[in-house]
C-alpha cells in the first residue's frame, strides 16, 4: 500500500485529473450514455439498469445489446418494461443474446424487471426495502436486491423454476463475494449528483458507494498503491473505495470514471509501460519501477 506521505501529492495529482477531466465527450465511450438518453426518472432508473446489467467485455461489443434490447421501449422504457408481456411481446427480444447470456436468459431477465415494477413500483423502492442508513456501505441493500430477483419464478420462460447462469449472472451478490462491479455502477449512477452521474435516488449518500471494480480501475489502483490486494472481488473493492476516502471522505467515487476511461482510452494499460507511465497524469512511476 502507499505510504501515508504520498496520499498528499497523489490526491493533488487525483484532484487535477478530476478537475480538467472532458466528462461529456468520454460519455459516448461509456454505457452511462443510455440512460442520458431520457428525462423522467423512471426511465433514466430503467434504462440504467439494463446499460450497467449488460455493461462488461468490450464497450464496443456490449453498446449494441443494450440498444437493441432499449429500442422496443422508444422513449419510455420504464411503461414498456411494467406492461411487458411475455406472451405478446417477446418478439422484441427474439435473437438478442450476449456472452454468457441467451436469448431466454436475456428474456427472462426483461420478464423479471417486469414483475419487480408491477410489485413495487421502481427499482428504487425495492432497493430502500433492504437498505438503511445504519449500514456501512450498499452491502446489505445489494444482497437483498439480487436475492429479492432470484427468488422469482422463472417456469413461464425455461418451463421450469431455474436459474442458469446467463441469467443469475445478471444477478451478482455481495454475499459472495464478487465485487458486483455492475450493480455498483449501476448505483453510482442513481445516486451521485454530479459530474455525469444522474442522481435520482436521495436517500443513500454518495459515502456509502463502492467503487465498480473492474479490470480498469484494478490495475490503475494497483499503480497508485491504493490496493495490494490481486483478486477484484468485494474485499479489494471496499479497499480501493477505503483509500479514496481518504481524499474525499463524503464523494469516495468522484474520481471512478476518469481513472476507468484512463484505461478504456488505452491511456493507461496498468502494467507499468516507460512510454505510457512517464507521460501518466495521474502517478508516474520511478524509473526503477518501469520495465
Amino acid at each position: 500500500m502507499r505510504k501515508a506521505a504520498d496520499y498528499s501529492a497523489l490526491k493533488k495529482r487525483l484532484d487535477i485529473l478530476y478537475r480538467d477531466f472532458d466528462f461529456e465527450n468520454r460519455l459516448r465511450h461509456d454505457p452511462i450514455e443510455f440512460p442520458h438518453r431520457y428525462s423522467k426518472p423512471e426511465d433514466i432508473e430503467i434504462a440504467g439498469f439494463i446499460a450497467s446489467s449488460f455493461a462488461y467485455g468490450k464497450v464496443g461489443l456490449f453498446k449494441p445489446v443494450i440498444k437493441t434490447i432499449l429500442q422496443p421501449s422508444g422513449k419510455h422504457p420504464a411503461s414498456f418494461i411494467i406492461n411487458f408481456d411475455l406472451k405478446r411481446d417477446k418478439k422484441y427480444l427474439k435473437g438478442i443474446k450476449y456472452r454468457f447470456s441467451t436469448e431466454n436468459d436475456v428474456l427472462c431477465f426483461i420478464h423479471m424487471l417486469s414483475n419487480a415494477l408491477k410489485r413495487l413500483g421502481s427499482l428504487k423502492n425495492l432497493f430502500y426495502n433492504h437498505y438503511s442508513p445504519e449500514h456501512e456501505d450498499v452491502k446489505e441493500g445489494l444482497r437483498g436486491f439480487t436475492d429479492y430477483f432470484l427468488s422469482l419464478e422463472t417456469s413461464e420462460v425455461y418451463g421450469r423454476n431455474i436459474k442458469p447462469h446467463g441469467l443469475a449472472h445478471l444477478f451478482p451478490s455481495p454475499q459472495k463475494g464478487g465485487a458486483c462491479k455492475r450493480l455498483n455502477l449501476f448505483l453510482r449512477w442513481m445516486v451521485r449528483r454530479k459530474d455525469i452521474d444522474l442522481g435520482i435516488w436521495n436517500k443513500i449518500p454518495p459515502s456509502k458507494l463502492v467503487i465498480p471494480l473492474d479490470t480498469h480501475i484494478a490495475r490503475i489502483s494497483k499503480c497508485l498503491g491504493l490496493t495490494a490486494r490481486a483478486s477484484s472481488d468485494w474485499k479489494t473493492a471496499k479497499e480501493i473505495t477505503e483509500s479514496l476516502k481518504k481524499f474525499d471522505p463524503e464523494d469516495p467515487l468522484k474520481y471512478d470514471f476518469a481513472l476507468c476511461h484512463q484505461g478504456i482510452s488505452g491511456l493507461c494499460s496498468g502494467r507499468g509501460s516507460k512510454e505510457i507511465c512517464s507521460a501518466c497524469a495521474v502517478s508516474p512511476l520511478s524509473e526503477n519501477q518501469i520495465k
